[in-house]
């Protein structure tokens, strides 16, 4: 069972490396996506707070992938946050790219205009890199953790398997046991019968010559 256990962990060893990688890089990013909000206006604003709670967000997921991929952290708390992140990144990206002027007056730039929008443009692309890099470790979490539950399926048939085995062969050795105590018995019996008639046979013989 150690060199199927071996095998499960090989066969998963790339998806959860490119997995790895693709949740540092996503890290990067979100780590950098702060940068041109906290540049724009310091306070943030109400919208600048929402683009960094979404950045946040996208930051914590990004931990919990490495936390999942080391420890085997729950799906569905991982696949949760994700929806979470991809929901409040779209939710921006549609702000920032649909109605940019109002996003540069909401977010009260005191930069130069020009600097400002050059801004906003640069979280844009952040924000799109990363939600498309969390659309492929979605899909990527999800292909991984199917082939792994169906390997695991496989590999409990397996043990499930050799346990009924052992059982059996552990029956039939009982089984066997059983019956050679029997036999033994059954031989000390017959011993004992042997001696008995030939320390009492010529005594009831002579009994029954006598009467």
């Amino acid at each position: 069972m150690a060199t199927s256990s071996n095998k499960l962990r090989s066969s998963f060893s790339f998806p959860n490396l490119f997995l790895s990688c693709l949740n540092f890089t996503l890290f990067i990013l979100a780590s950098a996506s702060f940068a041109p909000i906290i540049l724009i206006k310091t306070p943030p604003t109400s919208l600048g707070w929402a683009l960094l709670i979404s950045s946040a967000i996208s930051l914590f997921t990004s931990f919990l992938g490495f936390y999942a991929r080391l420890a085997h952290f729950c799906f569905v708390t991982h696949m949760s946050f994700l929806l979470a992140s991809l929901a409040s990144q779209a939710l921006c990206l549609l702000a920032l790219f649909l109605k940019e002027k109002s996003s540069l007056s909401m977010l009260a730039s005191t930069r130069d205009p020009r600097e400002a929008k050059l801004l906003v443009r640069l979280e844009c692309g952040i924000l799109m890199a990363m939600f498309l890099l969390q659309v492929v470790v979605l899909v990527m979490t999800c292909v991984v953790h199917s082939c792994w539950v169906r390997e695991y399926e496989s590999l409990e048939g397996e043990r499930e398997a050799m346990a009924k085995k052992r059982s059996r062969k552990m029956a039939e050795i009982h089984e066997e046991s059983m019956i050679n105590v029997g036999k033994i018995n059954e031989g000390k019996a017959k011993e004992l019968e042997e001696k008995m008639k030939i320390k009492y046979g010529g005594q009831w013989v002579k009994n029954d010559v006598e009467s």
